[in-house]
């Protein structure tokens, strides 16, 4: 449940549209409910402005699928990370509306008309092999109501491509660069904006590149100002901070 759905639900016992005990039988799971092997957490919304988002690698389709359930069931929209597409289809057929995102392994249930904010977040991947977690950075920014653009495959060693889109680049909000082998990409990024730049090491690259630990430890030594860094193919998470930065400005009416 978020703050939203908080407030529709107390307006409604105002407005006589829903009894006492309704409402209190919704808030019997607050703030979160045991499943046994799993805590949802329904006051997340309310906290931190976006529910809980299910992490699907090492849970079993049931695990998952019970989490699901149980997250949608507070009516706010719902993201699963690192799913596959077996995973999806035992989600799907309880839930019809859900999503599957191929390349960013994603599943997404919308149940929540999208707000509009006035930023953009650019992500910017250096690499084809990049895609997939710059990906789960789009879907995850864009499942929390923001205007998403891509460039893709844009990295240093044909500098040119990004070069060619620099005007966009300073108009984004926040920039969210992917990039593996040395992430250089994420320095010469940052020396072109004067908005945050969130930094994704991946873990694409040669065997010097010690499975991202190169990029990472590059990106964490940038020179250029602006430029912070999450963990190794950690796409999610830079898209929900990009997110968090964006929508400190208020949601546009429609």
């Amino acid at each position: 449940m978020d703050e939203q759905t908080l407030r529709g639900l107390l307006d409604s016992v105002r407005d006589g549209k829903e009894s006492v005990d309704g409402a209190v039988a919704r808030f019997r799971s607050m703030p979160f409910e045991d499943l046994g092997f799993a805590k949802v957490d329904h006051h997340r919304g309310i906290r931190c402005g976006f529910p809980e988002v299910i992490y699907c690698e090492g849970k079993t389709a049931k695990q998952v699928l019970a989490i699901f359930g149980r997250a949608a069931a507070g009516d706010g929209n719902v993201l699963a990370t690192r799913a596959s597409a077996e995973l999806y289809s035992t989600i799907a057929s309880s839930f019809r509306k859900a999503e599957y995102h191929e390349h960013s392994r994603a599943i997404t249930l919308r149940q929540k008309h999208a707000e509009s904010y006035p930023g953009t977040i650019a992500i910017v991947a250096a690499g084809t092999s990049d895609i997939p977690v710059a990906e789960e950075a789009c879907v995850t920014a864009q499942i929390m109501d923001q205007k998403v653009v891509t460039f893709y495959d844009v990295g240093v060693a044909g500098i040119h491509r990004l070069l060619a889109h620099t005007s966009e680049l300073q108009s984004a909000s926040v920039v969210v660069v992917v990039a593996g082998m040395e992430g250089a990409l994420a320095s010469v990024v940052g020396g072109l904006v004067d908005c945050p730049v969130i930094a994704v090491p991946t873990s694409i690259g040669y065997g010097a590149s010690f499975h991202g630990l190169a990029a990472l430890l590059a990106m964490l030594n940038s020179c250029a100002s602006g430029v912070t860094v999450v963990n190794i193919d950690n796409g999610f998470g830079a898209g929900y901070t990009a997110s968090l930065i964006n929508r400190r400005s208020k949601p546009q009416s429609e």
